[in-house]
């Protein structure tokens, strides 16, 4: 797989309190199959990582928010936790990132809490999708059909609902990298 992955760039968009496996374990995936990865900030400064219960290490910002787009990556990372995607879903630079990608077909991923950002972006309506618990009802309510599965994909947007399921989101997200553009996405 890592030879069709050569010459791919992916943007994991997060802010503070990102849970911290989902953005790091992700981010090795895809840079152990030769995948260029950038952590996307709002700032452009580093970003301080939720660790399952408590505070954990600062990660570098790679660029700010402001000087990227959607032509500028073949795929998005939105990693979950509960401060982060809470924060990021009432950032407009934020959601229009998000919904490029969905206009322009590429994929996206999103894991645990994440969905918010796609729920204000306004791209889950008629989407099967997966997420924390406590954010299904959020995503019925937003028109998108919710399941209890460890990954779900649907037309090159990946979903899953917390770290346990990494495992199977980084599989999906790296067939899905190598799969490229989508037709049948809708924003």
């Amino acid at each position: 797989m890592s030879q069709a992955l050569d010459g791919k760039r992916v943007a994991i968009l997060a802010t503070d309190g990102f849970e911290e496996s989902e953005l790091s374990v992700p981010r090795a995936a895809l840079q152990k199959n030769g995948v260029e990865v950038h952590v996307v900030t709002p700032e452009g400064k580093g970003i301080r990582a939720w660790a399952e219960t408590d505070w954990g290490d600062t990660y570098d910002a790679d660029v700010a928010l402001a000087d990227v787009n959607e032509s500028d990556y073949h795929a998005l990372v939105l990693p979950g936790g509960l401060f982060n995607p809470d924060a990021l879903r009432l950032n407009d630079d934020a959601l229009n990132f998000a919904k490029a990608f969905f206009q322009a077909g590429k994929p996206v991923a999103a894991i645990c809490h994440a969905p918010w950002i796609l729920i204000n972006a306004g791209v889950v309506e008629g989407r099967r999708m997966t997420s924390v618990a406590s954010v299904a009802q959020d995503l019925r309510n937003a028109g998108a059909n919710w399941v209890d599965e460890p990954v779900v994909v649907d037309s090159g947007l990946v979903t899953s609902r917390t770290p346990k399921d990494l495992d199977d989101f980084n599989a999906k997200l790296l067939e899905e990298l190598q799969e490229g553009r989508h037709s049948g996405q809708h924003a």
